[in-house]
């Protein structure tokens, strides 16, 4: 019987990540920790949260001394480590948040795992979940692969880069078994509605303006997130020690035509006339550092471990659609308050 201790536990990926450990390692403790901020939310693990398998404990990680006390009282065999500050117009706004939360944060917990694991290091792991957004922006080709070199542009990419330094850092120099992923933009239920998809979606429900950054022409690699947690959990069984992964759903995007082909969609799902959704566009103000273009080079994942995503775009959006129009209930209860004040002044035109 193992423990495994996995952060951020009741955000978006989190916690579809909990939810596939939950079940496929029944005979394992999992211990989910979450500070729950804004975007964290135990609705999203209501279904599995009574499982006898299942420990949530509401913890900080950038308090370091609750985070000894954690690792002292149930002493897990694995961290999987996703709670992080992510998105990059508040880095804009508050940098300092992303360096507490994203660096410090990540160096209590390989602080307290080192400590607790200092007799042997032996069935141990430490995996660290990062983002392809480290690399910088491509060009009008290429990818991203491994061995790119980091050049963040943003506070939030910046600090998941110093994060990644760090943890790789802990391996060469204290042994720590560890292993990184960085992977491209998720998408799917439960996302908070600051992000893309989710607020265009949220707004077309509502009658409000889809606001576009720039030209529009930002072109993003998308991957669902289940096949992200499918991922985590084959790095998690499969991967090397000390080795990184980059994890991608070949689904390359520009902004404007993912909006479009959405209002599209959802258009037919609401039964409005063709073209009601799009008239909501809004173009916006660039925001300040906007990378032009990311892609993911997954085939590391597929040659060596084996994984590739199950879900096209096409199947992934309709299923991610369906999930938000069944479950209104959820988007209205946390777009309240707090969360619209900060939409008014980000979106200016």
């Amino acid at each position: 019987m193992k423990t495994i201790l996995i952060t951020g536990g009741a955000g978006f990926i989190g916690s579809h990540v909990v939810r596939l450990f939950l079940k496929k390692y029944p005979n394992n403790t999992i211990v989910n920790i979450d500070c729950l901020t804004y975007a964290g939310n135990l609705e999203n693990l209501s279904d599995i949260d009574d499982l006898p398998n299942y420990i949530f404990e509401k913890t900080d990680i950038r308090d370091a001394i609750s985070l000894d006390e954690l690792f002292e009282k149930y002493n897990p065999d694995t961290v999987i480590h996703l709670a992080a500050e992510s998105h990059v117009d508040r880095s804009i706004t508050n940098p300092m948040e992303f360096v507490e939360t994203n660096v410090v944060g990540t160096v209590n917990l390989l602080n307290s795992a080192r400590n607790n694991w200092r007799e042997s290091f032996e069935d141990k792991l430490f995996y660290h979940v990062s983002t392809d957004e480290v690399f910088g922006a491509l060009g009008q080709t290429g990818l991203f692969t491994e061995e790119t070199p980091y050049s963040p542009n943003s506070p939030y990419s910046a600090s998941k880069a110093a994060s990644d330094h760090f943890v790789r850092a802990y391996h060469e120099t204290y042994g720590m078994p560890i292993v990184i992923s960085n992977c491209s933009n998720n998408y799917g239920p439960n996302q908070f509605p600051e992000k893309l998809i989710p607020l265009m979606i949220s707004n077309i429900l509502n009658g409000k303006k889809l606001p576009v950054y720039g030209d529009g022409k930002y072109t993003r690699d998308w991957l669902y997130v289940e096949d992200h947690a499918l991922a985590i959990e084959t790095v998690y069984r499969k991967g090397t020690i000390g080795e990184t992964y980059c994890i991608g759903g070949w689904n390359e995007l520009q902004n404007i035509v993912l909006i479009n082909q959405l209002c599209d969609l959802m258009d037919n799902k609401l039964k409005l006339e063709l073209g009601t959704s799009k008239k909501l566009i809004t173009f916006v103000k660039d925001r300040p550092g906007h990378d032009k273009r990311y892609a993911i080079d997954a085939r590391k994942m597929e040659k060596e471990l084996g994984w590739k995503p199950k879900e096209s775009f096409k199947s992934g959006i309709k299923k991610t659609i369906d999930w938000y129009l069944d479950n209104e209930a959820w988007l209205k209860n946390i777009t309240s308050g707090a969360y619209q004040d900060y939409y008014s002044s980000q979106y200016k035109k």
